[in-house]
């Protein structure tokens, strides 16, 4: 017969169990404290409480914040606020103050509280807030903690600086809100770790928006919620902290929270009210909509392009594209020499310094909003600077010929039967690789890469701006469009249009991407996750490794037409022999 449990190991499993639960409950809490790091009006460390107006309840509780600042030493006797965040490959984003007055003479470096320290490097200013950015990497000693502190920047790593006790814990970037941009009539919050990428997305009635205005905070209701995108109304600009000498808003943190979990989103976002916002009186007058300035655009995300830049501005010029739309991803090249010397040569390129690692379809959201706020395009081209669009039919021309090639001539407004719209046009992809290149090819990827897979791999698009759905959602270079306004998607014959993607370059290049890659379904190449996804290399594993035939992989068709029409337009006779239009001395 079996015995019974004795009494006292009842006990004794209850207590365990009713601890571990408190336990998780306080570990969650820590998590959810909000630290904005926005309040630049209070230098000391306080702590505040704030009243909360739920809008959705007619109700009013208290809730408290706690705020840090750092004593930064490369500024003489100066307090400054910093907050830092970590993200992948254990680097750090140290994120300074708005308008904060830096000296280039400086060396800073991230100090932590056990004294290590690692050289920070500058990374470039945050559009829109005026922030400067930092990276650091964190020193092998501190990665054995097992809590992780913010650090502080300072002129060297011998600086005596005092640290606040307790050191506030480092933020982390897989549960952060990072972004935010405010339309005419929302605003767009961009923010890791709500939604999951397998597409398991919150409803928006989980979610609040939440404005720190310093003296209060606002809840507002979430209207979408999809992938790393969340949208909100404008807070009642009645209830803003108006600065009594310009009439404009205090600095307003912004977050979201997750409303069955009591958890508010760490978060460096700043809410930025929109263009015109006045402090009393709101009218009603609508404003004409002005014609987009370009009817397309390319726009893809950047990182350390500059050599292959040119080539890919030059060609797609050539064929229609009036305006490059350039996400830079914290390159540390000559990017922007590059870009300034194509303007000089009269090529419209706009860029945007998006640091945030892995963030590619959040940035193509990001970018159809800016788009619209600026009235730059009607279509947009969502390809990246490895990936040319041509047609086949434009090598049945004569190099004499007349025509103009041109990508527009995909973007008729066809009317389907029943009214239906076209709002985005796809193409098909071709894989070329290594082509038995062991370097760059000096005379382009183009002219080059002329071996390839045999299949067709994926598709890319050109969107209709105002045919994408109100919830930005977009995988793989393709939006979801707005079939409720009567929007529909529609993909070429591989006769009209096809994307030849120069994915697999010799291996010096193509590794340097391996570090980097983020796709839809494949976070990281070095993690052994989805290892049968069509976003793997197939045959490399998850090591940067060079296979011994790598220069012949991938190779089923040879096909040279791009090669054959880039010569034509694009080749020179030179002293030296021939040269493509955009080689360099």
């Amino acid at each position: 017969m079996r015995r019974r449990p004795r009494t006292s190991f009842l006990v004794s499993l209850l207590s365990i169990l009713t601890f571990a639960s408190f336990s998780l409950y306080l570990s969650r809490n820590a998590i959810s404290t909000w630290r904005p790091y926005s309040d630049l009006r209070k230098l000391n460390a306080v702590t505040n409480h704030l009243v909360l107006h739920n809008r959705n309840k007619n109700n009013i509780f208290n809730n408290q914040f706690s705020r840090q600042t750092r004593r930064v030493s490369s500024i003489k006797d100066t307090l400054l606020s910093t907050v830092s965040v970590l993200i992948p490959d254990w680097e750090i984003l140290v994120i300074v103050a708005p308008n904060t007055p830096l000296s280039s003479s400086d060396t800073p470096h991230c100090l932590f509280p056990n004294n290590a320290s690692s050289p920070a490097k500058f990374s470039g200013v945050l559009p829109f807030t005026n922030r400067t950015t930092f990276k650091c990497d964190l020193p092998e000693p501190v990665r054995r903690r097992r809590m992780f502190s913010q650090p502080m920047l300072v002129t060297s790593p011998t600086s005596e600086t005092e640290f606040p006790s307790p050191a506030p814990e480092l933020l982390k970037w897989n549960f952060l809100v990072y972004e935010s941009f405010s339309t005419e009539n929302d605003v767009v919050v961009f923010a890791k770790g709500v939604n999951h990428r397998n597409g398991d997305n919150r409803s928006p009635e989980e979610l609040r928006c939440v404005f720190d205005l310093g003296s209060g905070v606002l809840n507002v209701a979430v209207t979408s919620s999809v992938q790393e995108v969340f949208r909100c109304p404008h807070p009642d600009p009645s209830e803003l902290d108006f600065d009594s000498h310009y009439g404009l808003p205090n600095r307003i943190g912004i977050s979201l929270e997750i409303v069955s979990e009591n958890t508010v989103v760490p978060s460096v976002a700043y809410y930025i009210p929109k263009p015109g916002l006045k402090p009393k009186l709101m009218t009603n007058d609508l404003s004409v909509q002005a014609r987009p300035k370009y009817f397309l655009c390319a726009c893809t995300m950047v990182y350390n392009v500059a050599k292959v830049l040119r080539e890919w501005v030059m060609y797609h010029a050539k064929v229609g594209v009036e305006n490059f739309i350039l996400y830079d991803n914290a390159s540390d090249d000559d990017l922007y020499a590059v870009i300034d010397e194509l303007r000089k040569q009269g090529y419209n390129i706009s860029t945007l310094f998006w640091i945030w690692p892995k963030t590619q379809e959040a940035g193509f959201s990001h970018s159809v909003v800016y788009s619209k706020s600026k009235e730059l395009c009607s279509w947009i081209m969502y390809v990246d600077v490895d990936e040319f669009v041509f047609s086949p039919s434009w090598g049945h021309e004569t190099e004499n010929s007349v025509v103009v090639p041109s990508l527009k001539k995909l973007l008729a407004r066809e009317i389907i039967k029943g009214g239906t719209r076209v709002g985005q046009v796809s193409m098909r992809c071709m894989e070329f690789g290594p082509s038995g290149q062991r370097r760059h090819p000096e005379e382009g990827v183009t002219q080059g890469y002329t071996c390839r897979r045999r299949g067709e791999q994926r598709h890319k698009s050109m969107v209709l701006v105002e045919a994408v759905d109100p919830s930005l959602r977009n995988v793989i270079h393709h939006f979801q469009v707005n079939e409720r306004k009567g929007f529909m998607s529609k993909q070429v014959s591989v006769e009209e249009g096809l994307v030849n993607h120069y994915k697999y370059q010799a291996w010096d290049e193509f590794k340097s991407k391996f570090r980097r890659r983020v796709s839809a379904y494949v976070v990281d190449w070095k993690q052994e996750i989805n290892p049968n996804s069509k976003d793997r290399t197939p045959g490399l594993g998850f090591q940067a490794i060079e296979p011994k035939d790598w220069t012949h992989r991938f190779c089923e068709v040879r096909d040279q037409r791009l090669k054959s029409l880039t010569r034509a337009w694009f080749r020179s006779v030179t002293s030296n022999g021939y040269r493509m239009a955009w080689q360099t001395n």
